[in-house]
């Protein structure tokens, strides 16, 4: 008899401290989490090939290998995907730019070239959500160059 008793002493002290438990966490406010810091994400463009087209023929292929850089939380939450947006900026101004002739070599402006596709990008998305566009590569191949 003794064993019952304590069985069901053990038992009642068992239910009580958890239905004290469970009360009391639930009156509780919650605990505000700091605001996480998710930083920049880097995505990798597929490359981009401009055809260069000068006195009524393609002279060869610009192509760049592009990589930008995006604050992770705001390419989440925007539902355009941006880079589609600046493979279309980026060949609008290549094929554009009537300074680039890669008959007379000459340096190229590649900072003014990404400062201004980034702006235009921010401007046709509403919002500064590209960070920075960074060149991994960007190469001229003459037409001579191509296999057939």
């Amino acid at each position: 008899m003794r064993n019952v008793m304590a069985g069901f002493w053990v038992c009642a002290v068992t239910l009580g401290s958890c239905y004290a438990a469970v009360t009391w966490m639930v009156g509780r406010a919650p605990a505000e989490e700091p605001p996480h810091y998710e930083g920049l994400q880097y995505k990798k463009l597929p490359p981009v090939n401009i055809p260069i087209i000068a006195e009524g023929a393609v002279q060869g292929y610009v192509i760049a290998n592009l990589v930008f850089t995006a604050d992770a939380k705001t390419l989440r939450e925007i539902s355009v995907p941006p880079e589609a947006f600046i493979q279309d900026e980026v060949f609008r101004y290549v094929y554009s730019d009537e300074t680039l002739d890669f008959r007379k070599l000459s340096r190229y402006n590649v900072n003014k070239m990404i400062g201004s596709v980034r702006d235009k990008i921010n401007k046709r998305l509403g919002a500064d959500i590209i960070k920075e566009i960074l060149v991994e590569n960007f190469n001229f191949i003459d037409k001579s160059d191509i296999r057939s």
